[in-house]
């Protein structure tokens, strides 16, 4: 399940980011964006090439390229993805779709419900959802910069 919603989080970023960037037109401001054009500019005024940036580059589509092989690289390991992930982007989720209801919110809906299914499927069955090798018999180990003293 977890695979399942890390390849749908890919998805969903990369085709958001890529798609303003494309046929959206973003990208034809980068080069305002790289003059500092859009730092003058407030929200009750902002101009296209800022507008452009808020819709590609700082919207919501990078971020999930980023969860979305996290995701995965949890999965391979066989580490359950924590559920805090998925109430935060299930509640981010929801948001979206009461302000825009036509956006894919459903798609991520499926995401934040196969992340829930699949870290209360781990619960249940007493997988732990974060295991560190040697964690527990040497617990110095899991601390930042190695063992202590």
């Amino acid at each position: 399940m977890s695979k399942c919603a890390g390849w749908l989080l890919v998805f969903l970023g990369g085709a958001h980011t890529l798609l303003a960037l494309t046929p959206e037109g973003a990208a034809r401001h980068a080069g305002e964006w790289f003059s500092g054009a859009p730092w003058g500019d407030d929200f009750s005024g902002m101009s296209p090439a800022n507008s452009a940036l808020r819709l590609s580059l700082e919207g919501f589509g990078p971020p999930l390229v980023v969860a979305g092989p996290l995701v995965l690289w949890l999965d391979r390991r066989g580490i359950t993805p924590p559920l805090f992930l998925a109430w935060t982007l299930g509640i981010w989720g929801a948001v979206d779709a009461i302000i825009l209801i036509t956006t894919p919110w459903p798609l991520l809906l499926l995401a934040n419900i196969l992340l829930l299914v699949g870290g209360r499927r781990a619960i249940g069955r007493g997988i732990p959802r974060v295991s560190h090798a040697g964690a527990a018999a040497n617990p110095s180990s899991s601390c930042p910069g190695g063992r202590r003293g």
